[in-house]
């Protein structure tokens, strides 16, 4: 079972890191809709403006601030890889640098999705959710 992760998380590598965040955005996305959905607020606008909140690029920068003295190599890996990759993309709520933070962290996301890793995966989504308290 080893054996089969670090093949997948070698092949990761080869998968462009903005795929990673495709991957990853969905996966923060499900996991914050599931959360609040918990919380049984009642009304779908404040749902909204609560997934809204946990998922946009400021906070999802604060989030891989809070996250990056927790990472090992490979997932600081990801992060300087999806940092230094070109994007032709800019948040409308934020600058360039929370954006590039965030994609960092949606990146990272998928990659911890896609290699298995759900006990990181679980404890770095719940940190995500700390934000807004």
């Amino acid at each position: 079972m080893e054996t089969q992760i670090q093949n997948l998380s070698q092949s990761i590598y080869q998968i462009n890191p903005l795929v990673l965040a495709f991957v990853g955005d969905s996966v923060h996305t499900l996991y914050v809709r599931q959360q609040i959905i918990k919380e049984a607020i009642h009304k779908l606008n404040d749902y909204n403006k609560s997934c809204n909140f946990l998922c946009r690029a400021k906070t999802q920068s604060k989030v891989l601030d809070k996250l990056e003295p927790l990472l090992l190599p490979n997932e600081q890996d990801i992060v300087r890889r999806t940092r230094n990759t070109k994007t032709h993309h800019t948040a409308k709520n934020a600058n360039l640098v929370e954006y590039k933070k965030a994609t960092c962290f949606e990146a990272l996301v998928g990659y911890l999705y896609l290699v298995g890793e759900n006990d990181r995966l679980k404890k770095f989504l719940e940190i995500s959710i700390e934000e807004r308290k």
